[in-house]
This record gives structure tokens, C-alpha cells and sequence, in this order.
């Protein structure tokens, strides 16, 4: 325990994802999952409520010291913005109105990213269909680490800074591993950004769009709910790659924690997520799974066998595709 972390590469597979062949023998004998599938109705109010929630908080802290203006950050602040970080997760799979309303699901993407301070739901999106259709893709899924990072951030303390500094790596790495051309909504998505950030920094001045922004950046870093990031996909058992959470931060999560659900179902709301493992039980029960995401950064920093290498990857015979 403390020393350099002992894997020096990623777990490299010959199979394919497991999730397609689950969601055929899940549905084969669960056909009334199909049920949950669709829009959720409620998803939208939740979510203009956390929006004008935050900007409540932008006119409430916008003359607090700089030293409570951090704390709320990240004790409030950051949480919502987590939390709506995980809702523009559930809108980029179209819940929010539905498959057939794809550009509205767009358009309210950008509508929940204004607290978060940063354009990133449009560019979210176009990513996350590869993490799910290429999961571990060597070159199409972006949320694997790269080479660089795993050996870089191998002993505790480093890999403490590297956890810090996750929402820099998240930003910056499909730049590296799969770049793709900027699209007219990206665009939007910044334009649109940019009048909220002058709108807020005008009316209230600085420390409003600090707090909004520090919250993002420290919740979405070293935080508990962050937890996730690793909880999901990060190997701690062997070949296993995606593992569920069933503790009280889904509650706040959209059920991220409910990822093996969630990965086997896409088109399921995070809402609906739990039913998912009430109708189909046997499929769930039994597969290892974590019980705290505080638990999980802790044994991530402090275990040897753990790291930016523990995922598992593989290749896919085709070109990477835009």
C-alpha cells in the first residue's frame, strides 16, 4: 500500500462488450422492461428547478468573502452542478422528450449546462454515443484514460492530483484520443454560455460566476459524488468493467450509480433505472458491486493493484467514425 501502482498496462480483451448480449437474454425474459423505456416527463421540471435554483445562489453569494464563497461552492453549489452534469448525461440519450424531439433534447441540454459555468452538453454527447457503442475502444472511447495519464499518476499522492484535475482531463482528452470537427451546436452551446456567464457577471458581478464555476470544477474533482467516475468502469475485480452503486447519492445522481442497468439499457430514464433491477433481479443480484463511492477514491488512491490502468480495453475492426 503507498507505492507505485503495479499494473503498467490495460487490461486488454478479445471479446465484445458485454452489454449487447445481456440486454438480448434480459429482454428475451423480461419483455416488459420495454415498458420503461421512453421519455420522462418529470425530467424537465427537475431540471428548471436546479437551473433557477442556481441562480438564486448567484444573487444570494454575491457579496460573501471569497472564503464562504468557496465553501458553498462546494458544499451546495457543486453538488447541483454535479448533479445537472449527470442530467445532461440523461438528456444526451434523448429522456428528456423522447427520441422523435431529438433537437429539443439538444436545446435543453444547453439550458441545463448554464450553472455549470462551461459549454460542454452539445460535445458531451456526440462522445458518450461512442463510450457506449465502443466501450473501451481503443481510440473511440474517450472516457479511458490515456497512456500518458496512467503512467504519470501512478503512486497515491499523484494519483490524489490526478482525481483533482479530472474535469481538465475529461475536457481535454477526446482532443487527443478521437478528435472531431465542431459542429454548429457546439457553437451555439458556447454562444449561449457566454451570454449567461456576461449576463450573470453584469448584473451581480465576479463572485457569482466564481461560485459557479469552482463548484463545477471541485465537485466534479476530489468530491464523494465524484466517486462515480471511478465506480463505473474502473476494474476492481478482474475482467469486470462496469459495476452498479445502490446507495443513497443516486438520489441525487439521476441513479448513475445504477450503471450495469443503465449500460445494458440506454433509452431507460435514470428515473426508471431501479425497476429495471426489480423486474429483472437475477441478472443484477449476484454481480459485484460497490457500496460507497467514498470507499471507492479511497482504495483507488491508496491500493496498489488500482489506477488510471485498471479498465479494460479493446480494439474494434473498424475506422473511427465522427
Amino acid at each position: 500500500m503507498g507505492n507505485t501502482v503495479t499494473r503498467d498496462d490495460f487490461e486488454w480483451v478479445y471479446t465484445e462488450q458485454p452489454h449487447c448480449s445481456r440486454r438480448k437474454q434480459i429482454l428475451a425474459k423480461h419483455p416488459e422492461i420495454k415498458s420503461l423505456m421512453g421519455p420522462d416527463p418529470q425530467l424537465k421540471w427537475v431540471v428548471t428547478a436546479m437551473v433557477l435554483t442556481q441562480v438564486l445562489c448567484c444573487f444570494l453569494v454575491r457579496d460573501l468573502s471569497w472564503k464562504w464563497l468557496i465553501f458553498w461552492a462546494y458544499m451546495f453549489g457543486g453538488c447541483i452542478n454535479h448533479s445537472l452534469t449527470l442530467a445532461i448525461h440523461d438528456i444526451s440519450h434523448n429522456v428528456a422528450f423522447g427520441n422523435k424531439d431529438a433537437m429539443c433534447n439538444r436545446l435543453f441540454g444547453i439550458f441545463a449546462n448554464l450553472p455549470i459555468g462551461v459549454p460542454y452538453s452539445i460535445s458531451f454527447k456526440k462522445y458518450h454515443v461512442d463510450h457506449h457503442r465502443y466501450l473501451g475502444g481503443h481510440g473511440l472511447d474517450v472516457d479511458v484514460p490515456t497512456h500518458l495519464e496512467a503512467r504519470l499518476f501512478s503512486s497515491p499522492a499523484r494519483k490524489i492530483l490526478w482525481l483533482f484535475l479530472q474535469p481538465l482531463f475529461y475536457a481535454l482528452r477526446p482532443l487527443v484520443v478521437n478528435p472531431k470537427p465542431v459542429g454548429r451546436l457546439e457553437l451555439l452551446n458556447l454562444m449561449v454560455q457566454l451570454a449567461f456567464n456576461t449576463f450573470i457577471v453584469y448584473f451581480w458581478g465576479i463572485k457569482p460566476l466564481v461560485y459557479l464555476i469552482a463548484g463545477s470544477l471541485l465537485c466534479m474533482g476530489l468530491h464523494p459524488i465524484s466517486g462515480h467516475f471511478i465506480a463505473e468502469h474502473y476494474m476492481y475485480l478482474s475482467g469486470i468493467e462496469t459495476y452498479s452503486y445502490y446507495g443513497p447519492l443516486n438520489y441525487i445522481t439521476f441513479n448513475v450509480g445504477y450503471h450495469m442497468e443503465h449500460h445494458d439499457f440506454p433509452s431507460i430514464p435514470g428515473s426508471r433505472l431501479p425497476q429495471v433491477k426489480q423486474m429483472a433481479p437475477e441478472f443484477y443480484d449476484d454481480l459485484p458491486q460497490h457500496d460507497s463511492w467514498t470507499r471507492v477514491l479511497w482504495d483507488f488512491v491508496f491500493c496498489d493493484s488500482l489506477g488510471p490502468y485498471s479498465r479494460i480495453k479493446r480494439t474494434f475492426p473498424l475506422a473511427k467514425q465522427d
